[in-house]
């Protein structure tokens, strides 16, 4: 057919009100407590109260004998029904990690799931699980993943020293010669504490089985309703086409959410052996205790620079917890901080190494940027150079800092950046913030003994990652009779706005009003297979999907008003919902009308061209990734006598490409930096030293509220991406760049003192303390 011309942009970088607000801010939306099958039935888990321990018998004999109590199963009656238990995006000969669905033999972390209730109501089998007694065989826990690889427990047979894995680059001895003759060498050891994803809505599924049909349907909270799917289908061995996943709303999942973990395992397994539906539902203290852990961690790192403050070589050898059970295969997820470690700068030699840790505590799972620890200490060690250099952090980040003209660049481990703008977000944070203006300022506050400070972080980070479940993406478009539209993906609501995206761009795709297009999402019976929320994907791989499909429909379109209107198909503009030649505005056909030929009319169409107004479309991209990159910036006062921070100012200077929309940006952003100023201030997820977890309500897990959060400034550096649209991913950057911000900004203000940060959380007791260890060592010298 004729190429036809796209219709001029017109919804695409405007702040279209989210879509999705309406029912979710009156309190319609559609969560999976909010799904009541006929006959339903509750599940509640026995938990183990031990951080380890052997099982030597489960006495259900009371629980069962409690009215409206169906059944209590233990991993004598659900492990053995496992067929296959691997996640698509990992693969299915990964070497992973153990993964039963009840604890088997033995408990290895205090909240591993041990049986599983099952009665009328929750409030029944809540009670009924107080009455499972539980004979256990205490054993010594390994709860401290520092000391794992030392320890003379194992978490898991068949993993000696407790290691999971290892990978790494090349040797560091290779890079000896260049450390030994460095004018300076910055090396420090960070540790970053334990902090949870603390999603709005807790994890949950409903699971209902049809054994006339064979056919098993699940209410899902997920980011990732087919690989739900998948995995569903190969954990009981059922074909794809028997099992049907719906996600309707999610309340949040920031990684918590993308891939199944035990507690739905055992939810699908007990579905065929229950009478009705059955509904799970984690409480808070569940969440806490049982739904995962993120950035336990540490690195022992190094940066070497030149007399003019270049730098020469990096290298970090890195150490992660991965708890007792953790989802996915941790170990290739951990490669990525050793080959992000060198960031966005000139690093001409880098090497790294990684370690992945059992320990009994609550297993890892992914959290926006789980690589995030590269930038931490990167950043921290880049303001410890400049201190040591007696240069401002910033001049030192000109120095090395990529520019565009040197680009494309790989970087020493490998990592190709192209279509970044490091250096201009950096200046464009300066200008805003008027940094040599902050600096006076600083001054006049010192003298008045007033602590002030400044910290910045500059990062790349890839987006729309082209692997196994994530390799492509859907999309299938529906013009109605009426010359509606709906428009149907694998995704849903999970707080990113992929709705309002989607209606965006299908509204400029086919030329029409953006209040005649809605969109279909989430159910995989009727929408295209599809990865979901993850890895900053769902816009662009999205507006890849919704172009590819709507090319056809456009041609098709085109080609019937061309065929009405007695014009070329060169000269038919799409716009508003109508079909008009160019320069004769008069002469033009309604959508409306081109859908009634479409569908009812077939005789009346232009020769090669089908009849109906509906395509379903696959976009692939050319590049296995696309680099985003920001400069985060925020100013802090700091009393050194209560140890309380205060925010005073947070900008963000950001490159995701021309933006879908706006607001959207903007809240993904936000979001994500609220949640790393939490993790840089506020949260641990901590455990004491038997393996207890000491924080599983939110009087213990503190969490960053509107008073502790300025307000966030933005900047935007628009450079496209070789991409439909040119649009990069923007989901992950502001969890990664707040922490190393916020940690460098407190350590500026403490700089008077000497002191050097490598231990978060920065609570007002550390830092009184950090103050107190700084004095005495002034007055020791």
């Amino acid at each position: 057919m004729t190429a036809v011309r796209a219709a001029a942009t017109r919804f695409a970088g405007a702040r279209v009100p989210r879509i999705e607000d309406p029912r979710l801010l009156t309190g319609h939306g559609t969560y999976v407590d909010d799904v009541t099958r006929p006959g339903m039935l509750h599940a509640c888990f026995v938990r183990s109260p031990l951080a380890r321990a052997r099982i030597l018998g489960v006495d259900a004999a009371e629980a069962l004998a409690l009215d409206g109590v169906h059944a209590v199963f233990t991993a004598a009656d659900l492990n053995p029904d496992v067929r296959e238990a691997w996640y698509t995006l990992i693969g299915r000969d990964v070497p992973d990690t153990p993964r039963p669905p009840l604890a088997e033999g033995e408990v290895r972390f205090v909240g591993d799931p041990v049986a599983l209730v099952v009665a009328d109501d929750r409030y029944v089998a809540e009670d009924a699980a107080e009455l499972v007694f539980v004979d256990y065989e205490p054993l010594p826990p390994v709860a401290d993943y520092t000391a794992a690889r030392e320890s003379g427990e194992l978490v898991h047979e068949g993993y000696p020293r407790n290691v999971a894995g290892t990978l790494g680059g090349p040797p560091i001895d290779e890079l000896a010669p260049v450390f030994d003759e460095a004018a300076l060498v910055v090396r420090e050891t960070i540790y970053q504490q334990a902090y949870a994803q603390v999603p709005m809505e807790t994890r949950g599924l409903v699971a209902e089985w049809s054994a006339p049909t064979g056919e098993l349907t699940l209410w899902a909270a997920t980011q990732s309703p087919h690989e739900v799917r998948l995995f569903c289908s190969r954990l009981l061995g059922l074909p794809e086409q028997r099992v049907r996943v719906v996600m309707r709303d999610t309340g949040g999942g920031f990684g918590q959410k993308v891939a199944p973990q035990r507690e739905d395992m055992c939810v699908m397994l007990a579905a065929r052996k229950v009478p009705g539906a059955l509904k799970w539902i984690e409480d808070r203290r569940e969440n806490l205790m049982s739904a995962g852990q993120s950035r336990h961690e540490h690195a022992d790192a190094r940066l070497a620079f030149d007399a003019d403050g270049n730098i020469l070589a990096a290298a970090i050898d890195y150490v992660q917890d991965v708890g007792a059970y953790p989802t996915p295969w941790p170990v290739g997820t951990a490669a990525a901080v050793g080959m992000f470690f060198p960031g966005p700068y000139r690093v001409p030699r880098g090497t790294w190494t990684t370690t992945s840790v059992f320990s009994n505590t609550v297993g890892r799972n992914a959290y926006r940027g789980p690589w995030q620890l590269e930038s931490l200490v990167r950043e921290v060690l880049m303001d410890t150079a400049a201190r040591r250099m007696g240069v401002d952090p910033a001049e030192l980040r000109r120095r090395n800092l990529l520019r565009r003209d040197e680009l494309p660049y790989t970087n020493p481990n490998g990592m190709p950046y192209s279509d970044i703008t490091p250096l201009e977000t950096f200046e464009q944070a300066l200008e805003m913030l008027d940094y040599a203006a902050f600096r006076k300022e600083q001054e006049r506050a010192r003298a008045e003994g007033r602590y002030l400070g400044v910290g910045t972080c500059t990062y790349v980070e890839p987006t729309t990652a082209a692997m196994a479940l994530h390799a492509t993406e859907g999309a299938t478009i529906r013009i109605e009779p009426s010359g509606k539209v709906n428009v149907y993906v694998s995704g849903g609501s999970a707080g990113n706005s992929i709705e309002t995206t989607v209606v965006q761009l299908t509204a400029d795709a086919l030329g029409v009003d953006i209040a005649d297009v809605s969109t279909i999402q989430g159910d995989t019976a009727i929408t295209p297979f599809g990865g979901g929320t993850a890895g900053s994907r769902s816009g662009s791989m999205t507006a890849g999907a919704v172009g590819e499909t709507a090319k056809v429909l456009r041609e098709r379109i085109t080609a019937i008003a061309a065929h009405r209107l007695e014009a070329a198909p060169d000269d038919i503009e799409l716009s508003g919902g109508r079909a008009r030649v160019r320069g004769v505005p008069d002469t033009e056909v309604t959508l409306a009308e081109i859908a009634e030929t479409a569908y009812f009319q077939p005789e009346a169409l232009p020769p090669g061209v089908p009849p109906g107004l509906e395509h379903s479309g696959r976009y692939h991209p050319d590049t296995p990734v696309i680099f985003a990159n920001a400069t985060h910036l925020c100013t802090c006062e700091v009393d050194v006598v209560t140890g309380e921070v205060k925010l005073l100012r947070y900008i963000v200077s950001e490159d995701c490409g021309p933006m879908i929309n706006p607001n959207v940006v903007e809240g993904q952003i936000a979001g994500g930096v609220v949640q790393g100023i939490g993790g840089a201030l506020y949260e641990n997820l901590a455990y004491d030293e038997d393996g207890n977890p000491v924080a599983t309500t939110f009087m213990d897990y503190l969490l960053p509220t509107a008073a502790e959060v300025p307000a966030i400034e933005y900047g935007h550096v628009e450079t496209p991406a070789p991409g439909p649209g040119g649009y990069k991913g923007v989901g992950e950057g502001g969890a990664i760049g707040a922490p190393p911000t916020v940690v460098n900004a407190v350590a500026d203000a403490l700089d008077p003192f000497g002191v050097e940060i490598t231990r978060l959380p920065l609570t007002p007791e550390s830092i009184v303390a950090l103050v107190r260890e700084a004095d005495g060592r002034a007055v020791t010298r």
